[in-house]
């Protein structure tokens, strides 16, 4: 064991518009909105199982075009779901983009509406 005990509690994602933004996370990838303290900036806290996605809408420092098609090769927030299959007929439904894992595991990659990566590992 470490000496602290690690655990992820978030990933914190830069958005440009946090409604957007949303409609995906939310509405396509149905992650739960759950309470967000009143900061001084918009945004939205997502819960996925013990630990949550942050949105954050500032402005975005790095470029949004340029970075590699597969999300493998970028940084990227890797999480596991139940059904990579499910998983693809929602993302497919909505015409949203994915490349699967060429590690040869049940995973794929996509982007959301502002070019962050996110890829999700069937559980075994």
């Amino acid at each position: 064991m470490s000496k602290h005990n690690f655990t992820i509690h978030h990933a914190s994602l830069i958005v440009s518009d946090t409604e957007q933004s949303l409609l995906f996370y939310r509405d396509v990838l149905g992650m739960e909105q759950t309470e967000r303290p009143n900061l001084p900036f918009p945004g939205a806290w997502l819960q996925i199982g013990a630990q949550q996605i942050h949105l954050l809408e500032l402005d975005n420092p790095d470029p949004t075009t340029g970075r590699p098609t597969h999300g493998g090769r970028d940084r990227h927030v890797a999480m596991h779901i139940d059904s990579i299959d499910v998983l693809l007929e929602d993302l497919e439904r909505t015409g949203t983009a994915y490349t699967v894992s060429i590690s040869g595991r049940k995973a794929l990659f996509c982007r959301d509406r502002d070019g962050n990566a996110l890829e999700f590992i069937e559980r075994p």
